[in-house]
């Protein structure tokens, strides 16, 4: 029998999921993701040396699976591919842990209970974060179940980072800045510290996770000391769908003026806005670099602002800059954004290789660079079974 963590990122309308082995070594034996949950499911799973498996689109136009039937028929698929697969542990991303957990935590019912409360802080992935996890408990009767949160890397920022200026009571509350994509900011601290050693001791270094979802980060020496999310994931950066920071009066505006309920400004905040209100046109970067229409050149512009600005704002945070770390789907693979974002920071000691950038190298600043501007592909997943294994004393 193989020895296995199963990791699962349980998403709004997608699953990310991922087997390592149970052993020191841990090895992946493979990754999916099902995407287009609810509207066009699509399922891709590759193995360790990247090639496809399987791919399915869902073919039945008048029922489409919800997420706790693609739950299930995923452990189905897996059982049945993997005849001698020995599920040890499942490693699953929770948004939010609140003000509770600041480390990965084995899953019983009092801490499933403990999540339900924090579902109204992130609505759209709290809820099937939970789901995830209680469709793993039913499926692996007796096997442990690790929750690893985005939250938690950011337990450790100094009050001052953390508070908003309201009444102290509602900081006793729950209403603080929590920060997100802590996990992300984990594996890729950890690949940029393999990757220049020095950075482990007194390093700085900003990281941009820019995605569909987009944050940034100020890490020192592995500590997290700023993030551009706050109290949810709808603060800081401009994201697909996402607004992004807003003045709090536009929002007493909406109320007062347009009388719209907090069900029609949810909608608006974080379907409606970002990257796909501004240009009226989409939320994929890559749409809006092929097209030539004054939305998608609007959307572009304010989102390098908003990452220029934030930037020298988390810079200003660390006490100076070592490093800038670019990752995910927008931070990976666009050049544009890439270098957009970091021109006419050369008073940082920014100064990016074209060359080098135009092939999303792993380094594209030049040599000359004071700030070496990096480009790390996340690994959320690995993180999540690192955790669950030392959990679990895989």
């Amino acid at each position: 029998m193989t020895r296995a963590v199963l990791t699962l990122n349980a998403g709004s309308s997608s699953l990310k999921f991922a087997l390592y082995t149970a052993d020191a070594e841990r090895r992946r034996l493979a990754v999916g993701q099902l995407e287009g949950i609810g509207v066009h499911p699509h399922l891709v799973v590759r193995d360790e040396n990247g090639h496809t498996l399987i791919e399915w689109n869902w073919k039945s136009a008048d029922r489409l699976p919800a997420h706790p039937e693609v739950l299930h028929g995923l452990i189905d698929y897996l059982r049945a591919t993997y005849a001698d697969l020995d599920i040890a542990g499942v490693g699953h991303r929770v948004v939010h842990g609140g003000p509770v957990y600041e480390a990965p935590v084995l899953i019983d019912d009092e801490v499933v209970a403990t999540l339900e409360r924090f579902v109204p802080l992130a609505p759209l992935h709290q809820p099937h974060n939970l789901t995830g996890i209680r469709a793993a408990r039913a499926a692996f009767p007796g096997v442990p179940q690790v929750a690893c949160f985005d939250t938690a890397f950011h337990r450790h920022h100094p009050w001052v980072a953390d508070t908003y200026g309201l009444p102290y009571e509602l900081w006793e509350e729950g209403v603080r800045r929590y920060g997100f994509h802590g996990l992300s900011y984990e594996a890729v601290w950890g690949k940029l510290v393999a990757r220049a050693p020095a950075m482990a001791t007194g390093g700085r270094a900003v990281i941009a996770h820019l995605g569909s979802g987009a944050s940034m980060c100020a890490v020192k020496e592995g500590v997290s000391v700023g993030s551009t999310m706050g109290f949810s994931t709808v603060e800081g950066l401009p994201m697909g769908t996402r607004s992004g920071s807003l003045d709090p009066g536009v929002l007493l505006w909406m109320m007062q003026e347009k009388g719209w309920d907090a069900e029609k400004i949810t909608e608006v905040l974080y379907k409606k806005s970002g990257l796909k209100g501004l240009s009226g046109i989409s939320a994929d970067m890559r749409d809006l670099e092929a097209s030539d229409t004054p939305g998608a050149k609007r959307a572009i512009d304010f989102f390098v602002f908003r990452i220029k600005r934030e930037i020298c704002a988390m810079t200003s945070v660390l006490g100076g800059l070592d490093a800038v770390v670019f990752t995910g789907g927008i931070g990976e693979h666009s050049a544009l954004v890439r270098a957009r974002a970091t021109e006419g920071l050369d008073f940082l000691g920014v100064e990016i290789d074209p060359a080098a950038n135009a092939v999303d190298a792993p380094i594209v600043s030049t040599p000359a660079s004071r700030v070496t501007v990096h480009v790390i592909p996340t690994d959320e997943e690995g993180v999540i079974a690192t955790h669950t294994a030392r959990l679990i004393g895989a």
